[in-house]
């Protein structure tokens, strides 16, 4: 672990929906018969989880908040503090979903999600109630998918995050209608796929080149910073008044694609916010670290240096 700056803003990030998750491995498995796994495993997804826990290995002190149900919830809660990871969940009516990562020598990894559950109005109330009363600098880094968000329930969050940037920096990685919506805030940087970005644009202008998107996200929306992955190849990153421009990603035989990104945005909020690196030299600095982790099974867990 790196040792933590102590002047360093205090870094929170948002879960809204959180994933109790199984990991079952097999030599090699036939659709339509019952398979037996050598090994199992159990782990706590959800984006903002991930990225809690780069952070927490890069020495970055960090709270990662959460909805939590059930007795799935109850068993992710318990995870979270064994491995010492800061964490308030808020609790809701609805049980945690449930997951299942399937590994085998035979077929690429693959991943099964249980579906979405939306945190109830007191969840989502006393969450937004936690980000009100955090200090003046704390950074916000929201994160992943945010089921229910148009309903009435989310009001009070969506009030909170619109004013959050009068306190602190806002971050984002989300997708669906939770991005359209933080594109038209005042976001410090907004982290996605391309998939995700492309869905910003109608139809006729998603098949042109990241440069242009990103040039056009820049005359349409007020986010200032946007960096968007596509896989191996370079990703596009675009800050301030700075033309668009395309950034290697190294080159790695990748084993799974899980939770890159998420390491990805810890290592940009490390380097920003601990080292006080640009925000270009930010994402550069995030990269190997990025790519070590799609060398290696597990989200956080390659065992390259990062320092």
């Amino acid at each position: 672990m790196i040792p933590p700056n102590p002047a360093a803003p205090h870094i929170v990030t948002l879960t809204g929906n959180l994933l109790a998750e199984r990991t079952l491995n097999f030599d090699t498995w036939t659709p339509g018969q019952t398979q037996r796994a050598t090994s199992e495993s159990f782990q706590v997804g959800g984006k903002g989880i991930n990225v809690a826990k780069m952070l927490r290995r890069l020495g970055a002190p960090c709270t990662a908040l959460c909805f939590s149900g059930g007795a799935t919830g109850a068993e992710c809660e318990s995870w979270l503090t064994a491995r010492g990871i800061v964490s308030h969940a808020f609790a809701t009516s609805t049980p945690t979903r449930t997951g299942t990562i399937v590994r085998s020598g035979g077929f690429a990894e693959t991943t099964f999600l249980g579906p979405d559950r939306a945190p109830d109005a007191a969840a989502v109330a006393a969450c937004a109630a936690f980000l009100q009363a955090q200090p003046a600098g704390s950074v916000l880094a929201v994160c992943g998918s945010l089921p229910g968000w148009d309903s009435a329930a989310f009001e009070p969050l969506r009030d909170v995050l619109h004013r959050w940037p009068e306190r602190g920096p806002l971050i984002v990685d989300t997708y669906g209608p939770p991005l359209a919506w933080f594109a038209n805030q005042s976001v410090s940087f907004i982290r996605l796929n391309r998939t995700e970005f492309v869905s910003l644009f109608p139809p006729a202008e998603q098949k042109l080149s990241g440069g242009e998107l990103l040039q056009l996200a820049r005359d349409r929306f007020q986010a200032l910073r946007w960096v968007v992955s596509d896989g191996a190849a370079p990703i596009w990153f675009s800050a301030d008044h700075h033309a668009p421009e395309t950034i290697p990603t190294p080159n790695v035989r990748q084993v799974s694609p899980t939770g890159c990104g998420d390491v990805m945005l810890a290592g940009v909020l490390h380097a920003r916010f601990h080292r006080g690196l640009s925000w270009r030299e930010s994402v550069v600095a995030a990269l190997p670290a990025a790519a070590a982790n799609a060398a290696h099974a597990g989200v956080a867990e390659f065992p390259e240096p990062i320092g």
